[in-house]
């Protein structure tokens, strides 16, 4: 058994070698950063999403809002016409586009609160981005730095690879832990962010029949108002 433990461990030291070897600080730096700017986007995508919705809906509510205005001029013109049944349905109408735009309207609040949360999480992980990048580059001109020093020193004073390892070692193992950090940093600010609630529910039938109720009592006041208006009443 203590045969096979140390074996195992001569490998394990063995291939931590190779990968020492292999493994280029630099390449594994760019990766990290490259990484942060594809989250980056994510958020820039979702943000656009978001604010594109939110256009849609605001159109589509202008629309909404003309389509009454008409309405209620031809509700007008059937009083003035003696058809008080033709002004009751045009107003009716109107009624029923009006449970529309409130509907429109709370739609358009919740993209309006979700485009402020996505604008927060990409302002703060641009941040945490650039500063990434500014402490790669000067982890890189150190890397090369030291280099070219090791080399330098071996060269003049004839220093053994294992304790070109041990420093090389040391070195990747600073890089890395600065790299996680910027990462987790970065990993925190997306799941802080929270996710897109959806916006468009179906309100309960007890609500609608509320709403419904409360629309024709509308109806019933406007006609009456517009009666008086054109001296029908």
């Amino acid at each position: 058994m203590g045969i096979l433990s140390r074996m195992s461990t001569i490998f394990k030291s063995k291939m931590n070698k190779i990968l020492d070897q292999v493994e280029n600080p630099q390449e594994t730096l760019e990766y990290s950063y490259n990484r942060q700017l594809e989250m980056l986007q994510n958020v820039k995508r979702n943000l656009a999403d978001v604010v594109a919705s939110k256009k849609r809906l605001e159109l589509q509510a202008v629309k909404l809002k003309d389509s009454q205005k008409k309405l209620e001029e031809q509700a007008r013109q059937a009083l003035q016409l003696g058809r008080e049944d033709l002004a009751t349905t045009a107003l009716e109408r109107k009624a029923a586009i009006q449970q529309q735009l409130d509907g429109l309207e709370e739609q358009i609040k919740g993209l309006e609160a979700e485009q402020a949360k996505l604008a927060a999480v990409e302002a703060k992980l641009q941040a945490k981005v650039e500063a990434f990048r500014t402490k790669k580059e000067i982890i890189k001109a150190q890397y090369s730095a030291a280099q070219a020093q090791v080399k330098i020193g071996e060269a003049a004073t004839g220093l053994s690879e294992e304790l070109a390892d041990v420093s090389l070692a040391i070195q990747r193992a600073e890089e890395k832990t600065e790299q996680m950090r910027a990462r987790a940093a970065a990993i925190d600010e997306l799941v802080n962010s929270g996710v897109l609630e959806d916006a468009l529910q179906t309100a309960d039938p007890l609500e609608r029949e509320l709403k419904q109720a409360s629309a024709a009592s509308q109806v019933q006041a406007e006609l009456e108002r517009l009666k008086k208006e054109v001296g029908k009443a």
